[in-house]
């Protein structure tokens, strides 16, 4: 028996039979990750009572659009698009911006105090004054129905910023800063100049991060904002789901009138669920190449 042979029948399954069986795990957990999207899809589009029958497993059964109809016939849909695109735009800048001006200074390894400050950044991860104690801040400030009471608070996400951090130490090489602090360069200069066109990798994952968090969020807005007009799109979507709900409930007493809204009403929770997600699901392909390479270059590391 050769030593080629002998050293393939070792490694137990050859390069073609390693890559079928790898194509077909990464096939199952696509479907199991993107089936329930899909599903929301269809059933967004199909009867409810087909839904509930297991008639859409694949594709959808007895076409409609009244949950989108329902949905957008509501004028407050529009703001709270326009709104979200503002508070997430907005929000996403500032957290960057923050995460940055934090994690840099922080990857120096001479700066003074830089352990204790780490610790401090750290603590807040795992203890919190809780929401009556934050709201009370936060009105003492005077941010009550003001937008920035989405960002402020909090500003900085630790997790995030360790990311960024750990992106700094390993992957931003320190000749080219020395180099520019010899040539005269400030640390301003040198961040502004270097630091920040070399970790557009990182940065996309950060907005991408920051970008589902305040595009999801709807509890902010609801403890801090006051006015409808200044509602993002999923607590718009929530109200128009509530209202929903209680208008089936309330034509329970009326002949025939139920069974007609309860459907509406399954079809408006579908359809929020993919106006909701569209936006992010658009345009999560175009960064995801920089969201993989930044996400692994930033991974913590032993």
């Amino acid at each position: 028996m050769s030593k080629k042979t002998k050293s393939k029948q070792l490694s137990g399954f050859s390069d073609k039979t390693s890559d079928i069986i790898l194509v077909a795990i990464c096939a199952v957990i696509l479907f199991v990750v993107a089936y329930p999207l899909y599903y929301v899809l269809i059933a967004s589009v199909s009867n409810p009572y087909d839904v509930y029958a297991g008639k859409t497993f694949l594709l959808p059964s007895q076409f409609t659009l009244d949950g989108y109809k329902a949905v957008f016939a509501d004028n407050s849909i529009v703001t709270g698009y326009i709104n979200s695109i503002k508070y997430t735009v907005i929000g996403t800048i500032f957290s960057v911006v923050m995460i940055y001006l934090t994690a840099y200074p922080l990857s120096i390894k001479t700066l003074p105090g830089r352990k204790y400050i780490s610790i401090f950044f750290i603590i807040t991860m795992y203890f919190g004054g809780g929401l009556i104690p934050t709201y009370l801040i936060v009105k003492k400030t005077g941010l009550i129905d003001n937008m920035w009471a989405l960002f402020l608070p909090g500003g900085v996400a630790v997790g995030n910023m360790i990311i960024v951090r750990n992106f700094f130490e390993n992957s931003i090489p320190k000749e080219m800063i020395e180099a520019a602090e010899i040539d005269g360069a400030s640390k301003w200069t040198t961040f502004i100049r270097i630091v920040v066109p070399l970790s557009r990798s990182i940065m996309a994952v950060m907005v991408v991060f920051s970008m589902v968090a305040y595009w999801n969020d709807w509890f902010t807005s609801l403890i801090y904002l006051t006015g409808p007009e200044k509602a993002p799109l999923p607590l718009v979507l929530r109200n128009v789901l509530i209202r929903s709900s209680a208008s089936a409930s309330q034509a329970s007493t009326i002949s025939g009138g139920y069974a007609e809204l309860n459907k509406l009403t399954e079809l408006i929770q579908f359809s929020s669920i993919i106006v909701a997600a569209a936006p992010m699901l658009v345009i999560y392909p175009f960064v995801q190449k920089y969201f993989e390479k930044g996400f692994m270059a930033g991974a913590v590391k032993g």
